[in-house]
């Protein structure tokens, strides 16, 4: 996967992602509350919850930053 819009839509279709970044891992996962988007840590993991995939890729934040602005970086992740 190269394109951001495709990830956002399999996102929305509620597929789940697992991504590194700076020596971080990240989990994009869902259920029927919500989408979370996890840093996993073994001292405790800090998710942050949205209503939808837009919410998420507007709203959420990797190390500070959205992941538009990482998406260089990451989209080999996927």
């Amino acid at each position: 996967m190269t394109n951001i819009e495709v990830l956002k839509e399999r996102v929305g279709w509620g597929e789940e992602f697992l991504f590194r970044y700076k020596n971080n891992e990240y989990w994009i996962s869902q259920n029927e509350f919500g989408i979370y988007l996890t840093k996993v840590d073994t001292k405790g993991n800090l998710t942050q919850n949205f209503s939808t995939a837009d919410d998420l890729f507007r709203d959420g934040r990797v190390n500070g930053e959205k992941i538009d602005d990482i998406w260089e970086e990451i989209k080999k992740e996927f």
